[in-house]
Order: structure tokens, then C-alpha cells, then sequence
């Protein structure tokens, strides 16, 4: 993808400006983690992960079939988009599935913004051209900071579900490995992202078609409710939003368009507080803020020894600028 903003509104993709698009895409981030609450009232976790991976997948190959994409060549590249599809789509979706069944969407919403101080660990031994600065150490340090505020570490995280938080927060170092692993395998395949994200929803939804009926049984009454949240997870939240993403990164650039990584827990959390009645104790705003402060300091940039020329953002999204794309939920 382009990393320039385009000279004239004439070379825009959609018509409609990318602030408008950008907003639309933090919405729908945002309300994930609403919809998989909803979810998961009405169906199992893996089976609400089934569901957005399907419906995901559905309008993904719309798009492909549209713009007469090419799905990627070669048994390596489809070996490597396996193993993109388990860290950036089927591990994570459903851990989240998972967690937001003893913990608050809220919770979850700022779990998932953790995804850079992830990344920013990793990096420390998986990328050696991605050195830490003083900057971005203190970054990681502050983060680490912000995550024990949300948890409430001063009460001996009392009232916390340890379980539920524990895969919320692996949930987004799945996100961190797998962006990694995209970095050193995928890049210069030859596919368009498009292509490659298309084929990465599309494996991780026959890894959830394999493991799905093994561990659930088909609920005996579906509710609309859960249902409808289910298809606009799948839909909007991992076939539309990444669609929205790739216009507004080939407009504005990776830096810019990941910064919709900062809205993400701001919208979780008011969605969940509103229309979920979740409650909401002083330290998880305030434990959120210094998140997102670590892990913005997390990707200023340093010197590097080289410049790696090919970003490769597939399907995962998750969650910041320069460094990590969006993780999305």
C-alpha cells in the first residue's frame, strides 16, 4: 500500500472523505466488543468466532470477486497465511468470545489496546532492526503502569475475574506474535493485501469450521439478538471495517490510519457503559489513558538499521502508528 496521501479528490477510492471513514471504522471497532457480548448471550464463543469469521469471509470475497483480485500463489505463502489466520484471527476472536463471558466489554475494549507494548516486547528478540529507544522503553514502562491502574493491583485485584482478564490480554498478545510473524513471511508475496486478507479470514474460518463442532452443540432456539450481533461482527467488524481501513491507509498513510487504535477502548467503553449498563469504577478511564500514552510513546520512531520498504497489513487489527497496525478486536 501507499504510504502518500493522494494530490486531488479525484484519486480518493470511495468519494467520501477519510475523517468520515476513519470515524465510521473507530465505530465499528469500538462496538466489537459489544457485539461479541451480545453474542455470546445466545451462542458459545466458538460458535459467535464461527459466525464473524463466516460473514467476514463473505464480504472479503464480495470484494475480491469485484475487483477481479488473484488469491495468492504458492504452497509456502498459503503455509504462512495457516499460521497468520490461527494468531491474528482464529486464536484471538475467540479468546475475546471467551473472556467477555466473565468480564466486562469495557474490559476487554482496553485489553485489546495493550497490543502494542505486546509488540514492543517481541521486538526486542523477533525484529533485530527494531531496536528500543529510551522513548519507547519508558512507553513500555508506562503502559505496564496503565494495565495494573485498570486492574485495580492497589486492592489485590479484588472483584477482578483473573481468568477472563488473563485471555483478554493473551487474546492481544496473539495480535502482537502475529503481526511479527506477518512481517517476516508475507511481505513481498507477490498478492495485493486485499488478496492475502481475503485468503487469511477465509483459512481462519475452516480452522473454526474444524474445531467448532467438536467442543459446542447447536443452541436448541436462536434469539435475533444474538444473531444480528453475530452477522454485524462478521460483516462489519471483519470484512466492511477492513475494507474502510485499507482506503483510508492507501489515503492518508499506515501512521495516520492506525491511530483509530486510540478511539477503539474510548468507544468500547461508552458503548458498554450505555447500552450495556457495565459499571464503570474510576481506575479503568483513568488505567486506559496511561495505556494509550505507553503505547504511543511505544511507536514513536528511532533509528533503524534498516528500512523494511513492505508493510503487509492483512486481517488482524487490531491494535498503533508507524510500527503496529490496528489490532483490531
Amino acid at each position: 500500500m501507499s504510504s502518500s496521501a493522494p494530490s486531488s479528490p479525484a484519486r480518493r477510492p470511495h468519494g467520501v472523505d477519510w475523517r468520515v471513514r476513519f470515524g465510521v471504522l473507530a465505530l465499528i471497532w469500538g462496538f466489537s466488543f459489544l457485539f461479541i457480548k451480545v453474542g455470546t448471550d445466545g451462542f458459545a464463543p466458538f460458535q459467535v468466532t464461527f459466525g464473524r469469521l463466516l460473514f467476514g469471509t463473505a464480504v472479503l470475497a464480495v470484494a475480491l470477486a469485484v475487483k477481479r483480485d488473484r488469491l495468492p500463489r504458492g504452497a509456502r505463502t498459503w503455509g504462512h497465511l495457516t499460521v497468520a489466520a490461527f494468531l491474528l484471527n482464529a486464536l484471538p476472536f475467540s479468546l475475546f468470545s471467551y473472556a467477555e463471558l466473565s468480564i466486562p466489554s469495557t474490559l476487554a475494549g482496553i485489553c485489546n489496546a495493550t497490543t502494542p507494548l505486546w509488540g514492543m516486547l517481541l521486538s526486542l528478540v523477533a525484529l533485530s532492526e527494531d531496536r528500543p529507544t529510551r522513548v519507547r522503553a519508558a512507553g513500555l514502562g508506562i503502559g505496564f503502569i496503565g494495565v495494573l491502574t485498570v486492574l485495580g493491583a492497589w486492592q489485590g485485584f479484588s472483584g477482578l475475574d483473573v481468568t477472563g482478564t488473563a485471555l483478554a490480554l493473551l487474546a492481544s498478545a496473539s495480535y502482537a506474535v502475529g503481526w511479527i510473524y506477518v512481517r517476516r513471511t508475507l511481505a513481498g508475496t507477490g498478492a495485493s493485501n486485499l488478496a492475502l486478507a481475503g485468503s487469511q479470514v477465509g483459512v481462519a474460518t475452516l480452522q473454526l469450521a474444524v474445531v467448532t463442532p467438536l467442543f459446542t452443540t447447536w443452541p436448541s432456539s436462536v434469539e435475533v439478538l444474538p444473531l444480528l450481533a453475530v452477522i454485524a461482527l462478521g460483516a462489519l467488524g471483519t470484512g466492511y471495517a477492513m475494507l474502510l481501513q485499507y482506503g483510508v491507509v492507501a489515503e492518508v498513510g499506515p501512521t495516520t490510519a492506525s491511530m483509530v487504535t486510540y478511539f477503539i477502548p474510548v468507544i468500547a467503553t461508552a458503548a458498554g457503559v450505555a447500552l450495556l449498563g457495565e459499571h464503570l469504577t474510576w481506575n479503568t478511564p483513568v488505567g486506559a489513558v496511561i495505556v494509550l500514552a505507553g503505547a504511543a510513546l511505544t511507536q514513536t520512531r528511532g533509528p533503524l538499521r534498516r528500512q523494511n520498504p513492505t508493510r503487509t497489513p492483512t486481517a488482524a487489527a487490531s491494535p498503533a502508528p508507524a510500527r503496529t497496525p490496528a489490532a483490531r478486536p
